[in-house]
This record gives C-alpha cells, sequence and structure tokens, in this order.
C-alpha cells in the first residue's frame, strides 16, 4: 500500500459514521465515484499538498489524528 494511503485513519470512523465522513472526504478532494475513492483511500494516486490537508481536516474533525498508513 502507498504511503499516503488513508487506510489507517478510514478503518477508525464508527460505523455510525462513515457515510457521513465518506460524503465529506469525496467533496473535500473533489472525486464523485466509489472506485476513485477507493483507489485514493489506498494512495492513488498520491494526494496533492491542498488534497492532503483537506483529508487530514475531515479526520480530524470526528477526533482522529493518526490517519496516514495502511
Amino acid at each position: 500500500m502507498a504511503k499516503f494511503a488513508f487506510k489507517k485513519g478510514w478503518d477508525q470512523v464508527p460505523n455510525g459514521r462513515t457515510a457521513e465522513v465518506k460524503e465529506k472526504l469525496m467533496a473535500a478532494i473533489g472525486i464523485t465515484g466509489n472506485a476513485t475513492f477507493y483507489a485514493r483511500m489506498k494512495g492513488i494516486p498520491e494526494p496533492t499538498i491542498s488534497e492532503y490537508n483537506a483529508i487530514t481536516g475531515v479526520f480530524q474533525e470526528i477526533g482522529i489524528t493518526d490517519i496516514w498508513g495502511e
């Protein structure tokens, strides 16, 4: 898995909030498809600096700080 995968953070999202967080993440990085979301979760392609900051911000809103990695 890529260095910039956010799967580690995603695995910490409470079950009841996954749809909400997924929607926020997709909006934050400007994607619309599920396949693209899961590829981005695996770090493909690596996020830009602004995407990295946006993804980090979404996770920090819900109290998750250990985001990046497998």
